[in-house]
């Protein structure tokens, strides 16, 4: 019998596979590389930059409907979200948001080949992210956001977390869908914890086939470019069961909480596991932990005033005051060291913290969806990152971020102003998960308060630098350094609190940043937009911190047909 020839979307390029998807003939480019708009930032690090900055926009049909993909070269820079690349997918589906609201149904297709933000420009792939997250949640009110992982490089690094989001993903057996690169969880928690040469186990955790299995990805199809267009089909058309993971909150937490990891779990258990996530029984009820005094938990007894949380999840504080006379729920992660996920012991964000702050916010959302004033939300930032460990990616870390991201995302739509104040470090998928939903952010002007997408040690291994190298480097591009007035630089903040004792705050000090919060949540009211726009326009933005940023979007506009 002959065997059948087959168009492979794994093996080819991220220009071709946009092409293969699309009606022959109907497809024309986005922001091209005859347009020339490469990254700012990559020459002044003896990186060679790249035309089209690893981002391609294809707009044409596909099966006659108006359709836009976006597909991601995960061969220029590891498939890295930088602020070119990031800026053209984000301006991409708001432009698509944009026209399905005026009644224009465009359905958009994101191509997924990347290990998440490139760290070469580091804090501009986190806003880019977010701001790709944000438009995400929104535009899938209208159409369904289609994923596609197809392999070689997987969705890894935040870029997971909008896989997350997406209405639906399509994956081969060859994609690989986890928060933490293997080769990441190794180098911060040890070969005992995962070793990431078991090329096996590996495909057992976080691939394709399994990731279908344990019920988060929806189609898995062999590589042939007419088995992808047939699955987007049968999502356009109703045949595919659009699952909104990130809103099941219950069941999944419950899930989480019933789990022993005295003993490591297979990935055939917990496809068992996932697979009966509605019948699984809460068996676990977590002890109060040993009180460690972080500035999450400073914080959120000063704003507070010392209220009890109503979390019940220790290492998640949540609980309802007033600032200057506004209602306000006051939510910020923090040390568990009892925690039995070990990984997540020092304030990281894991699986129990990122699905228990999507359950505190949507009760929220809950709460005052009949109120005219809906309640301030103050995310309290203090957080070292997520949590990198063996059971968080077989689990599905990256889901649990989405469903934070979700619904911080949704509450900010519905009308509930969000202000992040930054009081420690706000590093990577957390900071994602915990704060860069918020319609403004402030932050202290402190030494202690760092910003960035890894820690220097990661951050200096994968760039194969060194520290001090990563350190000279970021004189010439802000976005690369850790210190929060290098992240004021990029234009993100609404305001930076000066002369304030982070971690032994007096009265005084609380007034100053209660002032700071009540003055973004005046400037909330008072613009009356409920999207992530404002970090573009301020006046730092405009000037310098975000101008490829805008003129990315601006091209867009210019070229859509």
């Amino acid at each position: 019998m002959t065997q059948m020839i087959t168009e492979s979307l794994v093996e080819s390029l991220a220009r071709e596979r946009a092409f293969q998807l699309l009606d022959k003939g109907s497809a024309y480019e986005i922001l091209s590389p005859f347009d020339r708009l490469e990254s700012p930032h990559l020459a002044a690090q003896n990186i060679v930059p790249q035309y089209d900055d690893g981002m391609i926009i294809l707009k044409g049909t596909l099966n006659g409907k108006p359709t836009v993909v976006v597909s991601i070269e995960g061969n220029f820079q590891g498939g890295g979200i930088g602020e070119v690349s990031g800026a053209k997918l984000a301006g991409t589906l708001e432009k698509v948001l944009k026209e399905c609201k005026e009644g224009n149904i465009i359905y958009p297709v994101i191509i997924y080949d990347t290990g998440g933000v490139r760290l070469q420009e580091a804090n501009y792939g986190l806003l880019s992210i977010a701001e790709i997250s944000a438009a995400i949640v929104e535009l899938r009110e209208y159409v369904p956001v289609v994923g596609i992982i197809p392999g070689k490089i997987g969705s890894f690094g935040g870029m997971s977390l909008t896989a997350g989001l997406c209405s639906a993903l399509i994956m081969t057996r060859e994609g690989r869908l986890g928060m933490n690169g293997p080769e990441v969880v190794e180098q911060e928690a040890g070969i005992r914890e995962l070793d990431s040469r078991n090329k096996q186990l590996i495909w057992k955790m976080i691939g394709g086939a399994i990731r279908k299995e344990m019920g988060l990805a929806d189609i898995v199809i062999e590589d042939d470019v007419p088995n992808f267009k047939n699955a987007i089909l049968s999502i356009w058309n109703g045949e595919v069961e659009l699952k909104h993971r990130t809103k099941n909150i219950n069941q999944y937490l419950t899930l989480i909480k019933s789990l022993n990891i005295e003993e490591k779990i297979s990935p055939e258990q917990a496809t068992d596991i996932l697979k009966g996530i509605n019948n699984v029984e809460n068996t676990d009820v977590p002890t109060p932990s040993e009180l460690v005094n972080s500035r999450g938990r400073i914080w959120f007894n000063l704003l507070t005033e010392n209220k009890q949380s109503i979390s019940e999840i220790p290492s998640v504080l949540v609980a309802d005051t007033e600032i200057n006379g506004i209602k306000a729920r006051i939510i910020a992660v923090v040390p568990n060291p009892e925690s039995k996920f070990y990984r997540a012991r020092k304030g990281e964000v894991g699986l129990l913290e990122g699905w228990t702050i999507a359950k505190y916010v949507r009760q929220a959302i809950e709460e005052d969806a009949h109120l005219n004033e809906k309640r301030l939300i103050l995310p309290v930032v203090d957080v070292p990152s997520q949590a990198f460990g063996y059971h968080e990616e077989l689990f599905g870390i990256y889901l649990s971020c989405s469903a934070a991201v979700d619904a911080y995302a949704t509450a900010r739509l519905a009308g509930h102003p969000i202000v992040a104040a930054v009081v420690g470090n706000a590093i990577s998928g957390a900071f994602l998960s915990h704060g860069m939903q918020a319609n403004r952010l402030i932050s202290l002007n402190d030494d202690g308060v760092n910003v960035h997408v890894m820690s220097k040690k990661s951050a200096a291994i994968i760039t194969q630098r060194t520290i001090e190298e990563l350190d000279i480097a970021a004189k010439d591009v802000p976005s690369m350094a850790y210190d929060i007035q290098s992240f004021k630089k990029l234009g993100a903040l609404y305001s930076l609190i000066d002369g304030v004792n982070a971690e032994e705050p007096s009265v005084d000090d609380s007034a100053l940043v209660i002032e700071a919060i009540y003055s973004a949540y005046e400037d909330i009211k008072k613009e009356n937009a409920r999207d992530l726009s404002y970090r573009l326009k301020t006046e730092i933005a405009v000037s310098s911190g975000r101008v490829a940023s805008i003129k990315v979007r601006e091209m867009i506009e210019q070229q859509w047909k």
